[in-house]
């Protein structure tokens, strides 16, 4: 499996500890052997070593004297080796592990693609005559190897059969490799160059076949620990969102659990067959259903090289696309800061001192101290611009109210038509699109009522269940000019299955911001994309609401009369 390993340097004859130099010295070449060499003297490292001066003809897997030479000297250790070799039959890796496995060191240094392999094949042997283990198929998958081959070791030191397996696209017996049938290194009969070009084309095609055109290609994950969860309805919301962010869903993934894994939120094996899935898929994104912690962010990236993000970060990126105002980008961008902070992490910065020499002598900062005080800094001079839009609409409030015009404010759920029924009421041309958030900015139109009254009705940004803490804080301005409303007007998408988790989660956010006891009007919205009418009588009745459709306008004067008559009981 993937992970750290201890490492050293071999010289000639001499062993020098903790060296990662790769140079020549006196025409003798240094290179680095991975794994693990406790035990090991001078002269079986030299012969270790030794391997790095071999090279394959590139088109074969394994010729019969570099086996030979693999086995004996591994029956000699009594341990497993094994060679990481290109595609030109370079050995770019050696690795010693112990009498069961060995560990594969981090291959950040060759070429990563959610399409196209690593560049390196996996030769190693096997002391007990098993075939190829749960471990070399993680190995191929994860690493995405061009191949894994496991090479017997006879008790005399002599190469047996091998086993070899590689990865196939995907397939509708949900496979995710295939094994070679084992022969004797002499009778591999593979044109290793033209095999390989063949399989990544045979990848690429399959791929191709979806006709995808967006950049981003995801996989949703959920780990659901509530067995009365509706687990499917969540992610169905969270396809909409990623959607809405313009990533191409290609699969979604439940898992049901006691409780999250602390590292990788699934388990690891799961996890494993999903990035295995992608792979085949060509996806390049996994998105989890949870606000995922900063560590757990760390070890999933540190387990795939696909890019990990969670539903706060799709969230964040659809207000970051639709923020068109200066007081939604400052928001906006208040809000990705406050996310990001805590998770700066320095495994990508250079985490040298530096030091100003005379006249600015001192410990100085690492990298990562200067980002975070710089995004300290920035947070600091957004939330004072912030404070002056506060100001500004303070004053703007004040003069509306002293035109002395009730204040109808509509809330619902994100993508629940308030938008379509603001322009419906109003004969106003607010923009309007059917994805999650398609509103950010507060919109404000005039209301005539038949008996030549007026209320001003201001369309706010919709709510979505688990509002991410720094979005609602951030938000938080925005969201506070509903305590100025007189009365609510609650827009339900009646057509959503999930309606009345939505319905509580509105009511929800209305008593995190002490507004819930304002005058509320209710209304179901797309009737008709409504099947079943009996349910959403029933509805109605339950909730106190009043059945339209934005889009009709005939079917809005009981709700604009319902609004007259709560608006007029204002001044009783």
């Amino acid at each position: 499996m993937p992970g750290p390993v201890s490492s050293t340097t071999w010289k000639g004859g001499s062993t020098p500890r903790n060296s990662s130099d790769l140079n020549c010295r006196g025409g003798v070449v240094i290179q680095r052997i991975y794994g693990n060499l406790n035990g090991l003297g001078a002269e079986q490292i030299r012969r270790i070593g030794l391997f790095y001066r071999r090279r394959l003809p590139p088109e074969t897997v394994l010729t019969q004297e570099m086996a030979r030479q693999l086995t004996e000297l591994s029956r000699h250790l009594n341990r497993q080796l094994g060679l990481l070799i290109t595609r030109r039959g370079e050995i770019a890796y050696v690795v010693v592990g112990d009498h069961q496995g060995i560990v594969i060191p981090n291959l950040d240094g060759f070429r990563a693609s959610s399409a196209r392999f690593k560049g390196l094949r996996l030769v190693h042997t096997h002391l007990h005559g098993e075939r190829l283990t749960d471990d070399d198929f993680t190995d191929l998958a994860l690493l995405r190897l061009d191949m894994v081959s496991a090479v017997e070791t006879l008790p005399d030191g002599l190469p047996g059969v091998v086993h070899s397996a590689h990865l196939i696209p995907e397939n509708s017996e949900g496979r995710f490799w295939t094994c070679l049938e084992s022969r004797r290194p002499a009778e591999i009969g593979i044109d290793f160059p033209s095999f390989i070009t063949a399989l990544e084309g045979e990848f690429a095609r399959r791929q191709k076949t979806r006709k995808v055109e967006a950049h981003d290609r995801g996989i949703l994950i959920r780990v659901e620990t509530d067995p009365l969860a509706d687990a499917p309805l969540s992610l169905a919301e969270l396809a909409e969102l990623a959607r809405s962010s313009g990533v191409e869903v290609f699969d979604t993934v439940i898992q049901y659990r006691n409780v999250r894994d602390p590292r990788y939120v699934l388990g690891r094996g799961k996890l494993a067959d999903v990035v295995i899935k992608a792979l085949q898929m060509g996806a390049n994104l996994l998105i989890f259903d949870h606000e995922l912690t900063p560590g757990q962010a760390r070890s999933l990236a540190e387990f795939t090289e696909m890019k990990i993000i969670d539903r706060t970060q799709v969230i964040l990126d659809i207000f970051a696309q639709r923020a068109h105002s200066r007081e939604g980008k400052i928001q906006v961008e208040l809000a990705q800061l406050k996310y990001l902070l805590p998770r700066l992490a320095a495994k990508h910065t250079a985490m040298s001192r530096l030091t100003g020499g005379i006249g600015a002598r001192g410990p100085g900062e690492t990298k990562l101290e200067i980002n975070r005080r710089r995004i300290r800094e920035r947070i600091h001079f957004l939330e004072k611009a912030r404070g002056e839009i506060e100001k500004a609409r303070g004053q703007r409030r004040v003069k509306r109210e002293k035109v002395g015009l009730p204040v109808i404010s509509i809330v619902g759920y994100t993508n629940a038509g308030k938008s379509t029924l603001l322009n419906s009421l109003t004969q106003s041309d607010v923009f309007t699109e059917d994805r999650l958030f398609a509103t950010l900015d507060p919109k404000s139109s005039r209301l005539r009522f038949p008996r030549d009254t007026e209320a001003v009705i201001t369309d706010t940004v919709g709510f979505i269940r688990d509002l991410p803490p720094d979005l609602f804080a951030a938000f938080r301005a925005t969201l506070d000019e509903l305590q100025e409303a007189h009365v609510l007007l609650h827009v339900v998408d009646a057509a959503n299955p999930d309606c009345e988790r939505h319905i509580a989660a509105v009511e929800k956010i209305l008593a995190e911001l002490a507004i819930d006891h304002k005058p509320t009007v209710m209304a179901f919205n797309k009737e008709d994309r409504v099947a079943d009418r009996e349910v959403l009588d029933a509805l109605c009745r339950r909730y106190g609401a009043i059945a339209v459709s934005a889009l009709d306008k005939k079917t809005l004067p009981p709700l604009i009369a319902r609004l007259a008559k709560v608006v007029k009981n204002l001044d009783q």
